[in-house]
């Protein structure tokens, strides 16, 4: 019944598209600065922060690995290996890769060269022998970042045929098509690992070993949201607006992602990691866009959001159904039919069904872009967020939720059989209104499950539930926790914490910081001593192809508010 992704948007062969030239580098406009590129990580909770002693951005992950490398990898020096100065920029380097930073780019060394520098290179996996082009060198870190040429010498790791896409190795969506699935849920382990190795600041015997990342049901066609752009016309300038200039397209522009580590936008007609209906809605914007050029000005970005409808088999089989979703994708998921449309209007509403727990949201909100691996995600949790009977040591029953950062209450709704109360907490009113309705739909009364608008940085002084009986949900931005809201949560200091994060550096970080404590704050044993321990850490996938992994970390206290400790 489920559609086949080869009959959505047929694409050229991938040697084809993947061997076309975009721009050249010399034609290109600057790149700026490759630091800090992210703006809403450089200004993340550790500026100006005491305690929070990073942001677990891209260029400190990249640096860890770095050093990692340097420190532990010997460099034969015989005599027979020559010492080579280090390429200047824009020159091409045959690289020896070495590893995978947690950032997904290749690292490795000038093949036959004992020069201690290390070259960060996309797209490669360790055994590679690699043509790169350096386009920016970082010589007191002793590395350059470069741009994936050629592969010489293949490793055993790579395997070509598994690469979907004619865009792999341009496009800075994915890093690891090459790369067999159980390859990336194994190195996905290793970036948890090194997350809390690197960014906890806690001894090795605090932390248990990670779990084996728990993958993705689907490995391609997963993605049920995307969000392709394209650029103003190539004579528009900033000042245009404040001068009543209005330029106009000579061309369709292309329309698609970003050139890896550059801010070229290189045409993509379809891609593969999102799912069918994403991808027919992708080839019908992309037409409309064509037709309606004239109207635009300026550049934009297209919302592809899934919707799903539950239909009953047997309303299915009337004919009006076919007729009147010609573009929709039918499932066949037992009793009912799924039937998948593409959304584009950010205003509008979407549907999306975990288990049997219904979600309506905008359909530019947030919400998971992987419905495909919710439903073992969100099973985690339940079997995870409560004690098991043989650890509960005679402490009182956890009874209440409280859900931060609860966004439409994807945590609140479908754990709220497990408490006698649950309350949802977010700064943004319209995700509180998203969450309420959603209770409604899920027939949960507000005395099961209530949600409430308040600065999560904020919200600990109007709790009443008895921290011994209660257990926190976070589930943060990728900058994590602010100190603030750390402090309230260790005074509060609820019996269980369950953490999950997008980024797991920033994760360990706020985790360290539980565990390890608190400068002047007292959570139970006194000022400035952690009160938590780590229960488990595991990894999950919800973007397969990619660098990305989940994080959960299950947090209980190590001492009651009784003062009884943990035996």
């Amino acid at each position: 019944m489920a559609s086949s992704v080869d009959n959505v948007a047929p694409i050229e062969s991938n040697g084809a598209k993947r061997q076309a030239e975009t721009a050249l580098r010399s034609q290109e406009e600057p790149r700026g600065s490759y630091r800090f590129k992210n703006k809403r990580m450089k200004n993340g909770h550790a500026i100006g922060s005491t305690i929070l002693k990073t942001n677990g951005d891209h260029e400190e992950v990249l640096l860890e690995d770095v050093n990692a490398l340097l420190k532990s990898f010997k460099l034969e020096a015989d005599g027979t290996v020559e010492s080579k100065p280090v390429p200047e920029h824009l020159s091409e380097v045959e690289v020896k890769i070495e590893h995978i930073s947690s950032t997904g780019d290749g690292l490795g060394f000038l093949k036959d060269s004992n020069a201690e520098h290390v070259y960060v290179v996309p797209f490669t996996a360790p055994g590679d022998v690699v043509t790169a082009k350096v386009f920016k060198r970082f010589d007191k870190s002793r590395y350059s970042l470069t741009d994936f040429v050629k592969v010489n010498i293949p490793s055993p790791h790579r395997d070509e045929s598994l690469v979907k896409c004619p865009y792999f190795a341009t496009c800075s969506g994915c890093q690891f098509q090459m790369l067999p699935y159980g390859y990336q849920l194994a190195h996905k382990k290793t970036i948890v690992e090194k997350a809390y190795k690197n960014f906890s600041n806690l001894p090795p015997e605090l932390i248990p070993a990670i779990g084996d990342t728990i993958g993705s049901p689907l490995q391609y066609g997963y993605r049920t949201k995307l969000t392709p752009h394209f650029d103003g016309p190539p004579d528009a300038r900033r000042s245009d607006g404040r001068n009543g200039i209005k330029r106009s397209f000579k061309e369709v522009p292309p329309i698609g992602f970003m050139k890896k580590g550059t801010r070229t936008t290189i045409d993509i007609e379809d891609c593969p990691i999102g799912t069918d209906a994403v991808r027919k809605g992708n080839k019908r914007e992309r037409k409309r866009v064509a037709e309606e050029l004239s109207k635009y000005s300026k550049g934009a970005t297209l919302l592809l959001r899934e919707n799903t409808e539950r239909i009953l088999k047997s309303d299915y089989e009337a004919p009006y159904v076919v007729k009147k979703y010609e573009e929709a994708v039918y499932e066949d998921r037992g009793a009912h039919i799924h039937k998948k449309t593409c959304v584009t209007d950010p205003k509008a509403t979407t549907t999306e069904y975990i288990d049997d727990f219904e979600f309506v949201n905008p359909a530019g909100a947030f919400f998971q872009n992987n419905n495909a691996i919710l439903p073992r995600f969100t099973q985690y949790i339940r079997d995870h967020i409560l004690p098991l009977p043989s650890d509960d040591l005679n402490q009182p029953k956890i009874s209440n939720l409280i859900d931060a950062y609860s966004g439409s209450g994807l945590f609140t709704i479908t754990l709220s059989s497990l408490f006698n109360t649950s309350l949802g907490i977010d700064i943004s009113p319209a995700s509180i209104n998203s969450a309420t309705h959603n209770a409604i739909i899920n027939n949960l009364p507000s005395s099961r499950a209530k949600f409430i608008a308040a600065d999560a940085a904020a919200l600990f002084a109007s709790i009443e539930t008895p921290a011994e009986e209660t257990v926190v949900m976070i589930d943060p931005p990728r900058k994590g926790c602010d100190e603030s809201f750390l402090r309230q949560l260790v005074g509060y200091g609820p019996q269980r914490i369950v953490y999950v994060s997008c980024n797991v550096h920033t994760q360990a970080r706020d985790v360290g910081i539980l565990v390890g404590g608190m400068k002047r704050v007292d959570g139970g044993m006194g000022p400035g001593v952690g009160c938590y321990e780590i229960e488990s850490i595991v990894g999950f996938d919800f973007f397969p192809q990619t660098g990305h992994v989940e994080g959960v970390a299950v947090l209980r206290r190590s001492i009651g508010r009784n003062g009884g400790k943990r035996d």
